[in-house]
């Protein structure tokens, strides 16, 4: 599986009720959109994890802000798909890989980009994007590193989306626009299928 290639837009969420992780993610598929990147910043990350792999098995559900070894394995044991960090440290990498699963290491800098392709990973989380240079960076990057793709998270907006997803070094974008709070505290789900349905649409 290559998570790059799944969806233009990687909806990144926050989620403080578990009982909405269901319904969102068959909201976002219904919208064609595959993938889901549960972030572990509440107690109920870990839950929803569970409760998507189990109950829509057609949906990718992976785990991100993993920042400890401790997390990554219980993302793993939640059932989730895939990893992501915001960004990387010897212990957090060999854990990552200990799990066999696909995962994106987060990087914001050359030197960060160059520990990680140390390790063979060619596949990589810019972040915070816009706050790290933005498209600027990652045109800049591709010159001495035109092998390593990137899925870019971090103050990505509709209005830029396009931009990030022109350039040959992107594979993905992550974004939390897809699933405002309010969307989800309101269980909105049409709202949200009408967001994926556009993010689905860039790649068209």
């Amino acid at each position: 599986m290559n998570i790059l290639d799944i969806a233009p837009v990687v909806p990144v969420v926050v989620l403080d009720d578990p009982d909405r992780a269901v319904p969102l993610a068959r909201a976002l598929l219904d919208g064609g959109v595959g993938i889901i990147e549960i972030t572990l910043r509440t107690n109920a990350a870990l839950p929803a994890i569970e409760a998507i792999a189990a109950e829509v098995p057609e949906m990718v559900v992976g785990a991100g802000t993993l920042v400890t070894p401790l997390q990554v394995e219980a993302a793993a044991a939640a059932g989730a798909g895939f990893l992501v960090s915001p960004g990387t440290t010897p212990h957090l990498l060999d854990a990552l890989a200990d799990t066999g699963l696909p995962y994106l290491p987060g990087v914001a800098t050359i030197s960060e980009i160059l520990t990680v392709l140390d390790r063979g990973i060619t596949e990589m989380k810019f972040f915070p994007a816009e706050s790290s240079g933005g498209t600027a960076a990652l045109r800049a990057f591709a010159g001495p590193l035109p092998q390593i793709r990137f899925c870019p998270t971090g103050g990505i907006t509709p209005a830029t989306v396009r931009d990030y997803l022109s350039l040959p070094n992107v594979g993905c974008v992550g974004g939390s626009w897809l699933t405002p709070a309010a969307a989800l505290a309101a269980a909105d789900w049409p709202s949200i299928k009408e967001a994926a349905a556009a993010a689905a649409a860039l790649r068209e």
